[in-house]
């Protein structure tokens, strides 16, 4: 089963790695909007040290595993909502 893209990001290779090695988890993620998983994407990929984004791919599994369709707490992809660019210092 192929992961599913989002809509102004693309799927990495590490993200879709953790979501290949769990057929339930890739299961979760292609049920979502892709709007959802292009917020997942940006989440993830946003940040600038390796330890967050490892961080933020474990708190992903998690949350989708626990139903969630989104990222707690994110403002929102800044690159697709304007509104969200004033919670980021620099845009990536």
């Amino acid at each position: 089963m192929i992961a599913a893209p989002g809509i102004l990001h693309e799927l990495t290779p590490d993200i879709e790695k953790v979501l290949k090695e769990d057929a339930e988890l890739l299961q979760r993620w292609n049920s979502l909007t892709p709007i959802q998983r292009n917020e997942w994407i940006c989440w993830i990929t946003i940040v600038k040290k390796e330890a967050t984004r490892v961080a933020h791919i474990q708190q992903m599994m998690e949350q989708l595993q626990q139903g969630e369709r989104q990222p707690c707490c994110w403002p929102g992809c800044p690159h697709r909502r304007p509104s969200a660019q004033k919670w980021f210092r620099k845009q990536a």
